[in-house]
């Protein structure tokens, strides 16, 4: 166990080393750095651009540089020590210097730049040729400050550092100015671009990020595509397996032509989950969707693929695979056979020509450095550095134009897309309904199933959209069966329960594509009395009785007009019969419990005058005084 353990490091020691094993070297881009006072230390000095923040590509940035009394690592908040660093109105912008060491460069900045700052310097701590300051690896606390810094960084040597410092303490005004104007080539009216990119979407921070940004500048850069103002390559990097473990378990897990093509394995375990060249692979499959699509003038295509891919074949919902990467494919209408063509057969002991040409296009070539950090992004052959976030990619990019040639896109705020007409998209769409999950937006398009008079159609929005819930069958009948004829409409569509769709009565078939009328007379499903005679109608029948006879369709049997009458003239009797009984009764209950009682007390009380009971003392009388 321990042994494979070191075979895995020395394994991934290497695969990081080998990048530059052909006589390669790490480039560090560079802006000027003028300093305008004072006098003493004036004139224009080399600085390296930081790989995060914004830096200002195509212009430029004077400021004051300020050197804290506290804190001049920059690694604590400032506001600990009760130090700020705002610039006042009608004042040059502040610029702070602080020293390196103790803590990652991308921290120095946040804190800086927290306290108000425009800018930061960095002055190194030894005499050495200048590096790139980088952000750290795979840290989720730094990724959340690291994606929110968005004021330039520069590294200076430490000589001209301490120049600086010791004008401050002298109590002299320092002006500064960092000019990026030079930074990216602008020779002529279009620029060429490459994204050294990955497939694998489990690397952490770091594919986060990068996928996010492909998905957000993807509208921006089809539109710079689509009108010829740019030229955009996508790489990947790959590694080779040292030919001494190349039979090795690791090797063959994370490598395919047998070592030639490699990568780190996902999970970092090769025991379970994906493997190395299941990312080399798809990585190929990427580079000929590429090809494939920029043979047939459609290049931009590449960046629908890629997200489309990210969305609907993420290695969490273990769909990172083939059979999801032809249904992108076919979804966005490129020839699957010439991609499987371009990729050839990974099991091969051959060069693969299309890995073999991004293997030397890795090292520096002019004056472009070797690819050695992922993400890279390269322009007019200057690696960009600074945050890989569409605004500032953007503006890098359109600093690559030559003055007056630059695009629309360039000049103005928003930009509009419209890739919803091409193809729907590569999203689903009912054209019957004329519905479409496509949706235009400032990211460019993304495929969601739509709302529809308060209806929500649910699905993955690719391939597949389905309306649910009362209210379905209003649009276009719920996707079933549905056919007007003789002035009826017939619909398979069921509002509510499991069913969705159900051939009305009188039909059968599965309610979806097709409904057969049933030949009820035929089927002897009707009509089944001796004296029924029956006639089949599209989606139900007739049936008559012979003579005079009357059809009960409830109880499928005939029966005699007369005799129905006759029937009815009775029931009609009966009823009078024993509404009259009912008055009866109601008069006879009357007479016996109020009339009887009032005429019993008017007798008593007559008789009572004439023969007065001893018992009785008063007797009321409801006769008149006069009457006696």
């Amino acid at each position: 166990m321990e042994l494979r353990r070191l075979l895995h490091v020395v394994l991934s020691f290497w695969l990081l080393l080998c990048i530059g094993c052909s006589d390669g070297r790490f480039v560090v881009e560079k802006n000027s750095l003028t300093v305008t006072s004072p006098e003493k230390i004036k004139g224009t000095y080399d600085s390296a651009i930081g790989n995060f923040g914004i830096p200002q590509y195509g212009g430029s940035m004077a400021g004051t540089v300020v050197y804290p009394k506290d804190n001049q690592k920059g690694c604590k908040a400032f506001d600990e020590f009760s130090i700020s660093f705002p610039s006042k109105p009608g004042s040059l912008p502040t610029f702070v210097l602080v020293d390196r060491g103790d803590c990652f460069f991308a921290l120095k900045v946040w804190n800086v730049q927290k306290a108000g700052a425009s800018a930061v310097l960095v002055a190194d701590d030894i005499e050495e040729a200048l590096i790139t300051m980088d952000t750290p690896e795979e840290d989720s606390s730094s990724s959340k400050y690291i994606e929110n810094i968005t004021i330039p960084s520069a590294l200076i040597q430490k000589s001209f550092g301490e120049a600086l410092k010791k004008a401050i303490s002298g109590a002299d005004m320092v002006n500064v100015n960092l000019d990026w104007r030079e930074s990216v080539p602008h020779p002529d009216d279009r620029v060429e671009y490459e994204l050294w990119t990955n497939s694998n979407d489990e690397c952490g921070v770091k594919c986060d990020m990068l996928m996010e940004f492909v998905k957000d500048f993807k509208g921006a850069a089809q539109i710079l595509e689509k009108g010829g103002y740019t030229q955009f390559t996508p790489h990947y990097i790959t590694w080779y397996c040292p030919q001494a473990f190349t039979i090795s378990k690791q090797c063959k897990s994370q490598c395919i032509n047998h070592g030639r093509y490699c990568a780190p394995d996902p999970e970092q375990d090769f025991s379970s989950g994906y493997e190395g060249k299941d990312v080399v692979i798809e990585n190929l499959r990427q580079l000929c969707v590429f090809k494939v699509a920029n043979e047939s003038n459609k290049s931009w295509l590449w960046w629908d693929y890629v997200t489309d891919f990210q969305i609907r074949c993420p290695m969490k919902e273990k769909k990172y695979n083939k059979e999801c990467a032809d249904a992108v494919i076919k979804s966005l209408g490129l020839d699957s056979k010439k991609i499987e063509k371009c990729m050839g057969d990974p099991n091969v002991d051959a060069d693969n020509p299309v890995l073999k040409e991004e293997q030397d296009a890795q090292v520096g070539k002019g004056s472009r450095g070797d690819v050695t950090i992922l993400p890279t992004l390269v322009v007019n052959n200057r690696q960009y550095r600074g945050k890989l976030a569409k605004g500032a990619v953007l503006k890098a990019i359109c600093s690559g134009f030559e003055e007056t040639t630059e695009p629309a896109v360039c000049l103005g705020g928003d930009v509009e897309t419209n890739e919803c007409l091409d193809n729907n998209g590569g999203c689903w769409q009912d054209k019957a309904a004329n519905l479409t999950a496509c949706k235009d937006t400032f990211r460019g398009r993304v495929c969601e199933c739509p709302l529809v008079d308060g209806l929500q159609f649910k699905g993955d929005g690719y391939s597949h959209c389905e309306a649910s819930g009362p209210g379905r069958c209003n649009i276009n009948n719920g996707g079933c069966w549905h056919k007007s004829q003789d002035g009826h409409t017939y619909s398979a569509c069921v509002d509510t329960g499991d069913v969705k769709c159900q051939c009305p009565p009188g039909f059968r078939g599965d309610g979806i594509n097709n409904c057969e009328d049933i030949d009820e007379c035929k089927e002897k499903k009707a009509c089944q009395c001796p004296e029924c005679s029956c006639k089949d109608t599209w989606g139900s029948y007739e049936c008559t009785c012979s003579g005079d006879l009357l059809y009960i369709r409830d109880h499928d049997t005939c029966i005699s007009k007369s005799g129905s009458e006759v029937k009815s003239a009775w029931a009609a009797v009966w009823v009078i019969l024993i509404g009259l009984a009912m008055a009866s009764g109601g008069a006879y209950l009357v007479y016996k419990y109020r009339l009887r009682s009032y005429m019993d007390s008017e007798i008593r009380a007559i008789m009572a005058q004439y023969m007065p009971l001893d018992s009785q003392s008063e007797v009321p009388n409801h006769v008149s005084e006069d009457r006696a």
